[in-house]
Order: structure tokens, then sequence, then C-alpha cells
């Protein structure tokens, strides 16, 4: 599809859906005001990130005291399926990220409500899942709708049917679906970011997913290198974050004191 005919699909997906008009409306501002905002500070963040970063085993074991093993290991059986159901979707989302983190971050707290922003295929869904299933938990998503490629029903395609008792997806942008997810749970046991890549649309959500962090809970976001949002935050914070290096990018993960 050519980057005209995208937009055009975009565009005209947004005016169908009078309910994302906020969001239609921020994107204007941002491609026309903020286009850069999106790599603020990143050479900076990037030699952070570097001189901190440390695989996901090292991570797990030092972060949450568990021992590591290999997603392949633990679920084999769903993760066949599960690239098996990527493979045959008609449409290109993101690929999977730092599974087993995600995991442990939900083993280590004994997580029972769980909140992401940004699903695609749904593998950091799936990881969040297999660890709320055993205490009848619940995963929160924030995920906007995928306008210009009709990809709606695939979403989360790589989740089996049986999780999704324990799945509650918001299909807007986050600014709106945070808020009804916060209006349904005053608090997450782990937070897991991978939506707006922009430093103002990081900065913003951070903000507003920390201050509904449990003490004890873990924060993860995923391409903390793309801009200084993350490590902005934490240096406001306080925090001092464990960055993992994954597949040639970073990944900031923190427990809150």
């Amino acid at each position: 599809m050519s980057e005209l005919k995208r937009v055009a699909k975009t565009l005209v997906g947004y005016i169908k859906r009078p309910d994302l008009y906020p969001e239609l409306g921020r994107k204007i501002i941002k491609n026309i005001f903020n286009r850069k905002s999106a790599f603020r500070g990143k050479t900076r963040t990037t030699e952070w990130a570097q001189s901190l970063a440390v695989n996901q085993e090292t991570a797990v074991e030092q972060l949450f005291g568990i021992k590591f093993e290999t997603f392949q290991n633990l679920f084999s059986e769903e993760l066949h399926d599960a690239s098996k159901r990527e493979k045959e979707c008609p449409i290109k989302m993101g690929g999977a990220g730092a599974l087993e983190l995600i995991y442990y971050a939900c083993e280590f707290t004994n997580a029972e409500s769980v909140v992401e922003t940004g699903v695609a295929y749904g593998w950091s869904s799936l990881a969040a899942l297999l660890s709320l299933q055993k205490r009848n938990g619940t995963l929160y998503s924030s995920d906007m709708p995928y306008l210009s490629q009709d990809g709606d029903r695939y979403v989360g395609i790589v989740v089996p049917d049986q999780l999704n008792k324990h799945w509650k997806l918001f299909r807007h942008a986050d600014k709106e679906s945070l808020p009804k997810i916060f209006g349904e749970i005053d608090q997450a046991d782990v937070i897991h970011y991978d939506s707006d890549k922009s430093y103002e649309g990081r900065t913003w959500a951070y903000g507003e997913l920390y201050q509904h962090l449990r003490k004890g809970g873990v924060f993860i976001s995923d391409d903390i290198g793309d801009n200084a949002a993350f490590q902005d935050f934490c240096t406001r914070n306080t925090i001092s974050p464990t960055v993992v290096e994954f597949e040639g990018k970073y990944v900031g993960v923190f427990v809150k004191n």
C-alpha cells in the first residue's frame, strides 16, 4: 500500500468513527507541530541505555529473584499455536517482544490486574494472560483500531479463545482508554507500555500509569531508546530502572518502591 493511499484510508477510517475524533485532532497537531518529538533526546538516551543494558535472564533473576526459563520451554505448545496464527494472519503488525520479562513480572507480583497499552498480534497479551489465568486475574488492554488495514478483527489473534475470559480490550487511544480502565480498577500489579511512541505521548501516559501502579508492582516500557521520555521520567521520579537489551532495542523496567 502506497503511503498516500494508507494516509487516505486512515483519514476515512477516522471520519467514520466520531468516537475517535479526539485522537484524530491530536494526531493532526502532532504531525504539524511535533513531528520530531518521536526522536527527542534519542542520542542521549541510546548511550544511557547501552551503558545499563543487560539481557532478559539477568534482569529476571536480579529484579524478581526467579530462575529464568525461556518461553519456548515454559509454553512450547502455546507458542507453536500462536506462531501458526500469526503466520496465517493476512496483515502485518508488531512482532513479539520480551515475553519472558512480562510473564515473570506477573509471576513475581502474583498479578491479578495487568494493564497494557498496545496489542497488535497480542504477544505481550498472551504472556500476561498465561500468568493471570492461574489466579483468575484480568488483563486490561488499550489499543487503537488499525484504520489503514481493516485489521481490527486480527488484533490479539495469537491469544487462544480460552484466555479471552481473562481479557478486556478497550479500542481507543490511551487518553480515552486509560480513564475507562482505571474507572474499573484503582491499581494494577503490572503495567506494560507499548503504544504512542512520541515524547509527549509517553510522558503523559507514564504519569497516568505510574500513579495507578501499586507499590511493589512492575512497570515495563518497550522501545525506550526511541526518545528520552522514559529516561527523563525516571530521573524526575528518582527511579533507578533496569534496562533490557532485546533484539537490538531497549526495554525499561522497574519495581515501584
